[in-house]
């Protein structure tokens, strides 16, 4: 076996001892969740030039992707690096493969001009009900495991462990009588009381818009930081927005445990642009910058009255165009940026920038289109949408999409298009038995953007597992053959 040494000088370690102390003053700050689910990747040299020009300090990785960390070098933004579910079996399970983890993925670029890796997320709403335990019983081990990997390097003051939650890890009627599920009381005491011993914030996933895509009863403008029609009243308090009856749920289920005082982090809250009724510009705009505002005016919640979450990152920074769409077509719609780094909309992230900058030098594919060849039969062109949308992504065709009401061929130029893209523009992407042609004409209508993809070699080598696609292309083979 060989025998690790910490890559520390002692110019470096008088550097981590300068930032832990610069840490004990950090403010509030709005940071960005960094997705990399797509078909089209920006470089990531690229995506932290866009970070650095939109002055966000902070950013959120959902696992240690070796390009991502090289390319946030030197770049000064605080970094909490994910731990994927599926690991934790094997680092609760073994202390080698939790000192290998911490190894590859933090002490090898926590050096003189490294990445400051603030925190590490092990897991991602490991309790989440849908997942009906199967990830419960290796938390706690692998925090556990990964602490100790982390103190052998001399980090485990300067890293702190989270685990980011979902929302359904506690319920109430009134947030006053809010609690942890029944079922995970004994865990959420273990892991609060980890985390209060180790000065780590609890990190919990807020999304008001899951509340109102699953409710047809939820009052719309209770969603939103701009008043209500429909206030909650709860004793002596009165919430005006689903955003803080939600963290003083959370905020009352803490204190039922015995820390109340726990700091808390939303790790992700956002709003989709698309693919589904209530996803579009206007509202995510709305309810981003609504929730920016209020969060850094330090008004607090009833509960916690001038103490706001001690960060959020926004949910997310890029379009994913690869992520699964069981829970919803909006799924691949959540970034502040198309795919391309190109802002969505005007938001100011209270950080010096009054409004997102887009990235630049993005390498384009050439500016042509595959769309439907209009003098031939487009009778049997099932089974070609079949094989484009089950690669690639159509989610904006869905009812309430940007594209959803160009017609049939317009559907059809959709799919075709966004395959040829994914196939790098390759010609015979393009022929779908003669079905299609490519045009130098570009095809978008209104706010259907027909994309032109990035000319990113990495892309073109992604092919994520389609078992995902399969619920989706059902569901529009069913639409297109009744639209045509």
């Amino acid at each position: 076996m060989i025998e690790f040494r910490p890559r520390f000088t002692a110019a470096s370690l008088i550097c981590v001892i300068i930032l832990v102390g610069s840490s004990l003053k950090a403010e509030s700050a709005v940071g960005v969740n960094w997705g990399t689910l797509s078909f089209h990747k920006l470089k990531p040299s690229t995506v932290v030039d866009l970070l650095k020009i939109n002055r966000v300090p902070k950013v959120k990785l959902f696992e240690a992707d070796q390009g991502v960390l090289e390319a946030l070098k030197g770049s000064g933004i605080q970094v909490m690096v994910g731990i994927p579910n599926e690991m934790l079996a094997s680092l609760s399970a073994s202390t080698v493969a939790s000192d290998l983890w911490v190894r590859q993925n933090v002490s090898r670029y926590m050096v003189k001009g490294g990445v400051d890796i603030r925190y590490v997320a092990v897991g991602n709403e490991p309790f989440l009900s849908s997942y009906s335990g199967q990830y419960e019983p290796y938390v706690m081990p692998a925090l556990l495991n990964v602490q100790q990997s982390l103190a052998k390097v001399n980090f485990a003051g300067y890293v702190k462990l989270v685990v980011p939650c979902n929302a359904d890890a506690y319920e109430s009627t009134l947030p006053s009588e809010g609690a942890f599920r029944p079922e995970l009381t004994q865990i959420m005491t273990q892991l609060v009381s980890f985390l209060n011993s180790n000065g780590s914030p609890f990190v919990v996933n807020i999304y008001p818009f899951l509340s109102l895509y699953g409710n047809s009863d939820f009052p719309q403008d209770y969603a939103f930081f701009e008043g209500t029609t429909h206030p909650v009243t709860d004793g002596p308090n009165v919430y005006y927005n689903a955003f803080d009856g939600n963290l003083d749920t959370l905020v009352a289920a803490l204190s039922k445990i015995g820390y109340g005082q726990m700091p808390i982090v939303i790790g992700e809250v956002g709003w989709p642009t698309d693919g589904a009724i209530g996803a579009n510009l206007t509202a995510a705009r709305a309810f981003n910058q609504g929730l920016i505002n209020h969060v850094l005016s330090n008004k607090g919640t009833p509960l916690r009255p001038g103490i706001p979450p001690m960060d959020i990152y926004l949910f997310g920074l890029l379009d994913e165009g690869a992520k699964s769409i069981l829970p919803g077509t909006f799924e691949r719609h959540w970034g502040i940026f198309s795919f391309d780094g190109q802002a969505k909309y005007s938001l100011n992230l209270g950080l010096g920038n009054r409004r997102l900058k887009n990235a630049k030098n993005v390498q384009y594919l050439p500016s042509r289109w595959c769309v439907a060849n209009p003098s031939t039969d487009l009778s049997k062109v099932t089974n070609h949408m079949k094989l484009a949308c089950g690669a690639a992504d159509c989610t904006t065709l869905n009812y309430g999409g940007s594209c959803n009401g160009i017609g049939a061929k317009g559907n059809i130029s959709y799919a075709f298009n966004s395959y040829y893209q994914l196939q790098m523009q390759k010609a015979q992407s393009c022929d779908f038995d003669g079905l299609g042609m490519v045009t130098f004409l570009d095809p978008s209508v209104g706010e259907c953007r027909f994309l032109v993809g990035v000319n990113d070699v990495s892309s073109s080598s992604f092919q994520p597992d389609c078992w995902w696609s399969i619920p989706w292309v059902l569901i529009m083979w069913g639409f297109w053959f009744f639209v045509m």
